[in-house]
């Protein structure tokens, strides 16, 4: 009997289920992973995988599961699609929680170019303290600033230049919006740095403070926003990609497209040889078994059944021994060559030889020996 390892601890409920299940089914037909990999055509390390909860069974593979132990295959697709849901779930809550990560340190980063704070740690907000009315250069003369919700004075000096007058952005630098005067303001639209008092301009308005603050004030905010919209979208994304990625399973199995300029043979999706290029390799890491492969001989060496596994497909055979003792050795050849590839049993009670190349079913030859000294081939 198979020895498993213990399941994640962090598995989900349904999913290890699932694959206690599996494990359970495995048991009762007797076969070992080597020969459940054979007979479904899905490899030895995958099926080690899904029995371990690492990684969750495609629904093909346990319909062939299902068939190779003669079970019901109704009930046992119905518990993998319980188990796919909680799978998905499981995926799309570490994808949230790596995206959520990935935008608090955006907005963070985001943070550092922000306006840069005050001595007194404020950031020109309203009644925080007395400012300095900027002038723009060649004024003369410079304003004081009152007490809060006082506007400044400034000496009588002339007038000074409208701000109007000066280049977009020359005025901002200066410390003015466009349309200020020196000694009186415009109070800006959302109040910030405006003093309460009455101004010494000719309409008495009050003065306000410079305009850069609100300038990277609207910058963060539209960074910050624009965050936000990556960041739904790569979880949408993420969703719909979970949603069909049961989907991408079935097209595995889909022949790819003719090339007429090519003089290769075409070959079913996940089969890797044929012919010639077969002989010496795995059957089962070739995909040349499953539904590829059938038996066409077979012999009883003692307990021991020898068979001669022939795929049309990959234009190869190799030879099986299942009920076997450790030790025994099968052995699988071409007719009329002295060349041989060879298998040996261990713990699984079971192998098979590497495969051969040959044209049609009746010129392989599958023999054995084993270790109590039996001996037999196939005719």
């Amino acid at each position: 009997m198979p020895r498993w390892r213990a399941l994640p601890d962090e598995l989900d409920p349904q999913v290890r289920e699932f694959a206690s299940q599996l494990r359970r089914l495995v048991d009762r037909s007797g076969l070992s992973v080597a020969a459940v990999a054979d007979r479904t055509g899905y490899s030895k390390t995958s099926w080690e995988r899904y029995l371990n909860g690492r990684l969750l069974a495609p629904k093909r593979a346990i319909v062939t599961l299902a068939e190779v132990t003669g079970t019901n295959p109704v009930h046992l697709t119905t518990m993998w699609e319980l188990a796919e849901r909680a799978w998905s779930r499981s995926e799309m809550r570490h994808d949230m929680t790596m995206e959520a990560i990935r935008i608090s340190q955006a907005r963070a980063a985001l943070g550092e170019f922000g306006p840069t704070a005050t001595k007194n740690g404020k950031n020109g907000s309203a009644g925080g303290g007395s400012r300095t009315a900027a002038r723009p250069s060649g004024g003369g003369a410079t304003g004081v600033a009152g007490p809060a919700g006082v506007a400044p004075t400034v000496p009588p000096q002339g007038q000074a230049p409208l701000a109007d007058s000066l280049p977009y952005g020359g005025a901002r630098e200066q410390g003015f919006r466009p349309g200020e005067r020196a000694g009186g303001g415009v109070p800006h639209a959302d109040g910030a740095g405006a003093h309460a008092g009455g101004g010494s301009g000719p309409a008495g308005q009050p003065v306000t403070g410079g305009g850069s603050p609100d300038r990277q004030r609207r910058k963060r905010r539209l960074a910050m926003f624009l965050a936000g919209v990556v960041g739904a979208l790569v979880v949408i994304a993420a969703a719909l990609y979970l949603t069909d990625a049961g989907k991408g399973e079935a097209e595995d199995n889909a022949k790819p497209e003719a090339t007429p300029t090519s003089s290769a043979p075409e070959l079913p999706a996940g089969v890797q040889c044929s012919g010639k290029d077969c002989t010496g390799k795995d059957p089962e890491a070739m995909g040349c078994g499953g539904e590829f492969a059938r038996t066409t001989d077979s012999v009883l060496v003692g307990q021991s059944k020898i068979e001669v596994r022939y795929s049309k497909t990959c234009g190869a055979a190799w030879a099986r021994i299942t009920q076997a003792a450790p030790g025994d050795e099968v052995r699988i050849q071409q007719a009329g060559t002295t060349g041989a590839q060879k298998g040996t049993v261990n713990a699984d009670l079971d192998a098979y030889t590497p495969m051969v190349a040959v044209t049609k079913a009746s010129e392989a030859k599958a023999c054995a020996t084993l270790k109590a000294g039996q001996k037999g081939c196939t005719q």
